[in-house]
């Protein structure tokens, strides 16, 4: 895994640039040569935060209009207490 340092005005120049080293490690991005911002590939944060994700944001991943959910239902939920 590699650490790319790119400055404020490199990574405008070329995003596509820093876009490929953050799939090789983290792209450290500089503002007057002190680092500023970090990139990283969607693998590598995942893996930072756990991975866990919540419904609301894969609700709000493109194309998940598409996706069929089916919630079968639940029978005998409930029961009577019993309170001998």
């Amino acid at each position: 895994m590699g650490i790319t340092t790119l400055s404020s005005r490199e990574f405008n120049q070329d995003s596509s640039r820093a876009k490929k080293a953050a799939l090789d490690g983290p792209v450290f991005i500089t503002d007057r040569g002190r680092p500023a911002h970090v990139l990283l590939s969607i693998e590598q944060y995942q893996q930072l935060s756990g991975g866990k994700k919540k419904i609301a944001d894969l609700l709000a991943m493109p194309g998940a209009e598409d996706i069929e959910l089916e919630i079968p239902k639940l029978q005998d939920l409930a029961k009577p207490a019993e309170l001998s």
